[in-house]
C-alpha cells in the first residue's frame, strides 16, 4: 500500500472509532476531497487513453490538437497545454511527423515558428471533436450537475477568496 493510501486508510479509521477530533476530522475530510479529484482525474485519463488511442494519438497530442484552433505560436500552444513550450516542443514533433501539423515563419515575429494543421491534421481534429461531444466525460452526473461541477472547479482553480453562502 502507498504511503497516501496509508495515511487516508488511518485517518478513515480514527474517524469510524470516534478518535478524532475536529480538526482531525476536517482534515480527513480534506484529503478525501483531494484523492476523490485524483481518482475522477485518473478515470478521466483513461477515458481519453480509450477514445484517442484508435485515433493513433496519445492524449498529450490530442490535447494539443484539439486545442489548434488556428495559427499559434508553440509558446501559445505550450499555456493552453499548461506545460514549458521546451515540453510541447516533444509533442509538436511527433504531430509534425505524423504529418498532422506543419511550422511556418510567423507573420510578425521572425524569431517564431507558427503552428498550423494540415488538412490531415484538421480533418483529425474534426473526428477527435465528435468524439468527446458524443461521449460524456464524466458519468453518473446529469448535464446540469456537470455544469455545476466545472463552475466550482473553475471557482477553485481562479484562486480567489470567496466565502461561503
Amino acid at each position: 500500500m502507498n504511503d497516501v493510501n496509508h495515511v487516508y486508510h488511518g485517518l478513515k479509521y480514527f474517524a469510524s472509532v470516534g478518535c478524532m477530533t475536529m480538526s482531525d476530522s476536517h482534515a480527513a475530510a480534506q484529503w478525501e476531497l483531494g484523492k476523490l479529484i485524483h481518482e475522477l482525474d485518473l478515470q478521466n485519463n483513461a477515458r481519453m487513453r480509450e477514445w484517442v488511442t484508435p485515433l493513433g494519438l496519445t492524449v498529450a497530442q490530442a490535447t494539443a490538437l484539439r486545442e489548434l484552433t488556428g495559427p499559434m505560436t508553440q509558446r501559445e500552444l505550450a499555456a493552453r497545454l499548461t506545460c514549458e513550450p521546451s515540453n510541447a516542443t516533444v509533442i509538436i514533433d511527433k504531430l509534425e511527423a505524423l504529418q498532422l501539423l506543419e511550422r511556418h515563419p510567423h507573420p510578425t515575429d521572425r524569431r517564431a515558428k507558427q503552428l498550423a494543421l494540415t488538412p490531415e491534421g484538421a480533418a483529425l481534429r474534426e473526428k477527435l471533436l465528435k468524439i468527446l461531444n458524443e461521449q460524456p466525460l464524466i458519468t453518473g452526473l446529469t448535464q446540469p450537475e456537470q455544469d455545476m461541477l466545472q463552475n466550482l472547479l473553475q471557482r477553485a482553480l481562479s484562486r480567489t477568496e470567496t466565502s461561503p453562502a
